[in-house]
């Protein structure tokens, strides 16, 4: 049995979800800066081994006509040097708004701490990926 993490990698910071081992469930995990990326990379690798994780679903912000833009680039970029892991990709248009909105229903003031809002981003990735592969 294994977890699967979900990452949503911005240009500051990488927010980290992690499934239950049964796959039915996301778990915000925490967030991490993405500079300097070899200390983003050891801590993901970190996380990724003290929770038995096999697979790791990166969030692409795809564009609203499904192309890819420098964000999604910068991403598969990032993804590149992830090894020794299934990268699956996951669209995550609209996740940060959506995640704000279930922080700010969960009455949670994220204003001083976006780090907050790339975790729950995170969760919505992972929550997307695990009911779809359900559907399947």
């Amino acid at each position: 049995m294994y977890k699967i993490m979900a990452l949503d990698i911005g240009t500051k910071r990488i927010g980290i979800a992690l499934s239950d081992y049964l796959h039915i469930l996301a778990n915000g995990h925490s967030y991490i800066n993405r500079e300097p990326e070899q200390t983003a990379l050891e801590q993901i690798y970190k996380i990724a081994k003290e929770n038995n994780v096999k697979k790791i679903v990166i969030g692409l912000p795809l564009n609203m006509d499904n192309t890819e833009g420098e964000q999604a680039k910068d991403c598969r970029n990032f993804a590149c040097k992830i090894q020794g892991y299934e990268i699956i990709f996951e669209d995550e248009r609209l996740t940060s708004d959506s995640a704000e909105e279930n922080l700010r229903n969960k009455k949670i003031d994220f204003r001083k701490d976006k780090g907050l809002v790339d975790i729950e981003s995170a969760c919505i990735i992972l929550e997307q990926y695990l009911s779809r592969k359900k559907g399947t």
